[in-house]
């Protein structure tokens, strides 16, 4: 009698007991979205606050004024995500965007070369600099950070072999595309580096959840070993990722010529915390395996939002940009604790 009711299918103990793992594996599916509905939730709460405290604050030409002026610092985070889903890093991020404003400005003023020219060479540098990172990461088995502080070194000395002053750029292509507005109604605007920003946000969209570089991304980061058991071109997704890396810096450099209007050794000193910040707080998990871009694509408005608030403020440092950044870091860095936890 006893027997007949632990096999009495899906009504008796057993069937519960098999219901079990499919039930966890929903809850699983489930708790890789709470990150990126908390940075959600927060970035909703923040401009609700700011627009109850500040007048002119809760408009659609705030939130573009954060894309304009975090477009960089976007493209930036996208190459980062794909680092970062993998379980590695990228310290030289800011390095190589300062890298490629020196060059684009010394190339495009002093020399005289054509933007169309120096544009691509300066993305070829970035992706190059990056593949061989990659290269030396997974060949030579050394941890990404050390590999990545040594090319965070190497390009900023290599702008100062350029030169040690601000480079401007006077070229009329480069300050044509500063000074361009795109009109979305009559109070609202975006500008060119909007657009690529977006672009970029798209393709690495799709190439993360419907391409085959994508999956192995994402399998790579989950379990190096059991990617590699399961036949999965490991080194050549690691090396993909930091040369995306490498290229979206490079793009990101070139962004920042066009919003600063100029090369200088010391732009972007700290980018690459930014981008790893923005990163984290949009829900991208440090140990790899789980994110979405749309989650850095949230970190990054978030982090614009901190910064537009104390500007609206007027009476606060900017050094306290740095401090609640810090704080949602701790905070997030938990969350994603706990649920990495909770997973057996």
């Amino acid at each position: 009698m006893s027997s007949d009711v632990v096999t009495s299918g899906p009504s008796g103990p057993k069937g519960r007991t098999a219901d079990r793992p499919a039930r966890a594996a929903v809850l699983r599916g489930r708790e890789r979205y709470i990150p990126v509905m908390a940075t959600g939730a927060l970035l909703l709460a923040m401009f609700v606050v700011g627009g109850m405290r500040y007048e002119a604050f809760a408009s659609g030409q705030i939130v573009l004024n954060v894309f304009i002026d975090n477009a960089f610092l976007l493209v930036v985070a996208i190459g980062m995500t794909f680092v970062i889903l993998t379980g590695g890093i990228d310290l030289s991020v800011g390095s190589v965007v300062a890298l490629s404003t020196m060059i684009s400005a010394s190339l495009v003023t002093g020399q005289g070369w054509p933007p169309l020219l120096v544009i691509p060479l300066v993305l070829l540098i970035g992706a190059a600099l990056g593949f061989a990172m990659g290269c030396i990461i997974h060949y030579f088995d050394i941890q990404p950070f050390i590999v990545t502080l040594a090319g965070m070194f190497l390009a900023r000395g290599l702008c100062y072999t350029i030169g040690t002053d601000s480079i401007p750029i006077t070229d009329e292509t480069y300050t044509a595309i500063a000074q361009t507005r795109i009109d979305l109604s009559a109070e609202m605007f975006i500008s060119p580096s909007v657009l690529i920003a977006l672009a970029v946000v798209a393709v690495a969209t799709y190439v993360l959840h419907y391409t085959r570089l994508g999956r192995n991304v994402y399998a790579v980061g989950g379990n190096e070993q059991s990617a590699m058991l399961m036949g999965l071109p490991v080194a050549r997704t690691k090396i993909a990722v930091y040369t995306i890396s490498g290229f979206c810096s490079a793009l990101g450099g070139v962004l920042l010529s066009f919003y600063m209007l100029s090369g200088y050794g010391l732009h972007a000193v700290g980018m690459e915390l930014d981008a790893i910040a923005a990163v984290v707080i949009g829900g991208t998990l440090l140990t790899g395996g789980s994110g979405y871009v749309l989650g850095t694509v949230l970190g990054v408005l978030v982090l614009g939002l901190i910064q537009t608030i104390i500007s609206f403020e007027g009476t606060l440092s900017s050094w306290w940009t740095k401090i609640f950044i810090g704080m949602l870091l701790f905070v997030f860095i938990l969350l994603q604790r706990l649920i990495t936890a909770r997973r057996p």
